[in-house]
């Protein structure tokens, strides 16, 4: 049988393992492309943002850097390079989670890595605060850990069509 789409295939091999008529090889050729598919999309590529600025308590640290995903999508991340401690901010949740050196792949300047977002690595923060201040998006918050407040300014990205 020819089907039009995926999605109707899917229908149609459901209601067939319901009837008890496909196989389990079926099952496996029609899943595996929808599973490669899925961890190819869930690798994140950071990028590096030069024209951003990282303060503790008002100062510059000695070591920093910022990165961002390059997709679209996923611009309410961002990744916080502290001296030797890495950190992924999620704007929209307003939390901040620990991350491992070995969970980064350099590429070149930048990083690849999968979700970066994981329930047993969040560092306790408060007092969050996102305003608009001209041409850059300024993030203020309160790491608990440190008890020290960390400000980022991101510049405002610009998407040409």
């Amino acid at each position: 049988m020819k089907f039009r789409t995926r999605r109707r295939a899917a229908i149609a091999f459901v209601i067939a393992l319901q009837m008890g008529v496909a196989s389990a090889a079926a099952g496996a050729a029609l899943a595996r492309p929808l599973s490669a598919r899925a961890t190819d999309n869930s690798r994140v590529h950071w990028k590096q943002v030069t024209a951003g600025q990282v303060k503790i308590d008002g100062k510059a640290p000695p070591k920093w850097n910022i990165y961002q995903p390059d997709k679209k999508k996923l611009n309410y991340l961002v990744l916080i390079l502290l001296g030797h401690r890495y950190l992924a901010l999620n704007l929209r949740s307003e939390t901040v989670y620990g991350v491992l050196p070995s969970d980064l792949q350099a590429a070149g300047e930048d990083f690849e890595s999968d979700p970066l977002t994981k329930a047993d690595r969040i560092v306790p923060s408060t007092d969050w605060t996102d305003k608009d201040v001209g041409p850059e998006q300024r993030i203020q918050l309160t790491l608990c850990d440190y008890g020290r407040t960390l400000e980022i300014n991101l510049p405002h990205t610009l998407y040409l069509y």
